[in-house]
């Protein structure tokens, strides 16, 4: 299950109800974290250990769901990043904007030498 964040909410209505425009981002990043992200942002994003937010692409939305249609693979790690458990998507490799946010069908314990990878078709965003 996934959710959108306050940020997303916000120029969702705003676009749809013709009170400003919204541009989407040219690229969507995931980020892992090893607790839940916040509707505000906040949350625990993995950091060190050479980890980075890697670059999602999406197929076009169907029956309210729309799934990665590429792998994402992390950097390897060069240290321990924790038992990941969320998933956050976001509109830039670093800081930016929360965009969606949900919980990994399981926790993952990534240490040294680890490569996380989100197969295509194994992140799926849902509007309800």
């Amino acid at each position: 299950m996934s959710a959108m964040s306050d940020y997303l909410e916000l120029k969702f209505l705003d676009h749809c109800l013709g009170t400003a425009a919204f541009t989407h981002p040219s690229t969507v990043y995931v980020g892992v974290s090893t607790g839940s992200f916040g509707e505000d942002n906040s949350g625990t994003e993995v950091s060190g250990g050479s980890y980075a937010r890697v670059a999602l692409s999406f197929a076009a939305a169907s029956g309210g769901a729309a799934s990665t249609n590429s792998t994402a693979t992390f950097p390897t790690a060069t240290g321990s990043w924790g038992a990941c458990s969320h998933f956050g998507i976001f509109d830039a490799s670093t800081s930016g904007n929360l965009l969606i946010h949900g919980a990994l069908s399981a926790s993952k314990t990534i240490a040294t030498g680890d490569v996380l990878r989100v197969n295509s078709g194994d992140l799926t965003v849902t509007a309800a």
